[in-house]
């Protein structure tokens, strides 16, 4: 089945003000210094993790595939009438949540940010497959069902779950800040802190909350009913082992604090507490 992109609230990382400006840049009191003349792009971070050239790059492709969604999915459905309206909501869907979690660490956990915060290889070869089976599936049941209705009122449960699992997730990251990390982190440093207020006061893992449910809506539109079963499985499975990996680390970290917390708050995801 397939791994997903995951998030942890107590990222290994140091407090921005902590961190000394590179030495390609001039000294200056300012909060935005300026590059140190003679300074090329190359110092500048061209290539590697922080890459200008390529953050630059996967930003304009996703934005492009964006606005290729939301031209082309309302042409399908309004003009033509065709059922694979659905596959460019979906491009466009993953397109914007890709751009948002680079986006999101970028404005709200600087330090962290780097090109695989777009989270476009993460859990590759499993993350590409499956969507690539979503794909196919779609391409699959209009082939065989070309002239099947839309289902409205699962479209619009569909939509629903889409949008309110994007915003869940973003907000979740926003509000956790540099105590965010896409990887689980082992060891707990001065930074660390337990974030229970906002979106965590009513939802205990709101990042994996937001993903799951983003992902059903997904499967919902697309009117995929294997891939539907499929997800849930592939997620319910991720999320509740990991979970489980998560919140001895919390505990250990956190002690009765986060036992507390734990009892108050629950995560809405299925059979995961």
């Amino acid at each position: 089945m397939v791994c997903l992109p995951t998030q942890h609230r107590t990222a290994d990382i140091e407090a921005a003000s902590s961190q000394q400006p590179p030495p390609y840049y001039s000294d200056s009191d300012s909060d935005d210094p300026s590059p140190a003349p003679g300074t090329t792009f190359r110092d500048l971070g061209l290539h590697g993790a922080r890459s200008f050239a390529g953050i630059a790059t996967r930003a304009f492709f996703l934005g492009a595939a964006v606005a290729a969604s939301a031209i082309v999915g309302p042409y399908l459905f309004v003009v033509a009438s065709s059922s694979l309206w659905r596959l460019p909501f979906f491009f466009g869907a993953l397109a914007l949540f890709h751009f948002l979690e680079f986006w999101t660490t970028a404005a709200y956990n600087t330090p962290n940010a780097e090109t695989d915060s777009f989270l476009l290889t993460a859990n590759w070869p499993a993350y590409a497959i499956a969507h690539a089976a979503a794909t196919l599936e779609c391409l699959i049941t209009h082939v065989v069902v070309p002239d099947r209705t839309h289902a409205p009122l699962l479209l619009a449960i569909g939509t629903f779950l889409v949008v309110v699992g994007q915003v869940v997730r973003s907000a979740a990251m926003m509000r956790a800040g540099q105590s965010f990390n896409h990887q689980v982190q082992k060891s707990r440093t001065e930074s660390h802190k337990l974030v229970t207020n906002g979106i965590y006061s009513v939802l205990r893992h709101p990042s994996y909350f937001g993903f799951f449910w983003w992902a059903i809506g997904t499967q919902l539109v697309l009117g995929n009913w294997v891939c539907l079963v499929g997800y849930g499985l592939a997620l319910w499975r991720f999320f509740s082992v990991r979970i489980r990996r998560e919140e001895a680390l919390l505990v250990k970290f956190f002690g009765d604090e986060y036992v507390e917390y734990r009892k108050r708050v629950g995560t809405k995801l299925p059979f995961c507490g």
